[in-house]
């Protein structure tokens, strides 16, 4: 007997749009990153509306958050645009390493590549430009060891992409020395492993909360937002990251 999950939550529909809130764990499309996957967004929002959908974008299977299609060719082509364009405004939700102030980086990232599904990509592609604001929403520090310390601090940040790399918000906020809690790729071996241990999370602490654009057809500025699931909520309470 086949088990599936519940539907997904519908943020946004209309006749041209739809937006669900994606939650982690679940791939955008089938992918060569896990080839043994049997639910996938895409599908599950065409199942669920009865109709063929558009992807416009994607998120990271570990990341959760606002999700969007298009229901037809023309919107599809018209919203892509805006994305390639950067004229969208995405913000995240993140709990990173240490202490990290407001601030924004300005710094260059290679295409991070994967092995398989990357394959006949240009593998000598020079670095591309590559922004992000970010804010900080709330800090804590806990009584709980993480080698070298007696203690570890945390922070809950609001990430703002300019730019729409790979990975971009992940290896950015590594690249600050405050890497996202529960990204294996990028990550701290350690507090991702103090997270499992002390609060029963195996997941990357990353979600697309907000999303506006430029309709495609009313052309009137469209918001989207995406709550955290009830796990998520629980595990800032715990960690007294309130905001």
């Amino acid at each position: 007997m086949t088990v599936t999950s519940p539907d997904l939550d519908i943020l946004y529909q209309d006749d041209f749009l739809v937006a669900v809130n994606k939650p982690s764990g679940l791939l955008v499309h089938r992918s060569w990153i896990d080839t043994h996957a049997t639910e996938f967004a895409l599908q599950k929002v065409r199942n669920q509306i009865g109709q063929y959908v558009f992807p416009i974008h994607r998120l990271d299977k570990p990341t959760s958050g606002v999700l969007l299609f298009a229901l037809d060719k023309e919107s599809a082509k018209q919203i892509s645009a805006q994305f390639a364009e950067h004229s969208t405004t995405k913000r995240y939700l993140a709990v990173v390493r240490g202490f990290l102030a407001d601030g924004e980086l300005d710094y260059a990232l290679r295409e991070d590549l994967d092995k398989i599904a990357d394959k006949q990509a240009q593998q000598d592609k020079p670095p591309q430009p590559a922004q992000t604001q970010y804010r900080c929403l709330a800090q804590t520090q806990l009584p709980i060891a993480v080698r070298p310390y007696d203690s570890s601090r945390y922070s809950l940040m609001e990430l703002t992409p300019k730019t729409g790399r790979k990975h971009q918000l992940r290896r950015h906020m590594a690249h600050l020395r405050h890497p996202i809690i529960g990204d294996t790729s990028h990550g701290d071996g350690k507090h991702n492993a103090m997270f499992r241990e002390n609060f029963a999370s195996h997941r990357l602490l990353l979600h697309a909360a907000y999303l506006s654009f430029v309709h495609p057809q009313s052309k009137q500025l469209l918001e989207i937002n995406a709550p955290l699931d009830a796990d998520f909520v629980s595990l800032l309470a715990a960690l007294k990251l309130d905001y």
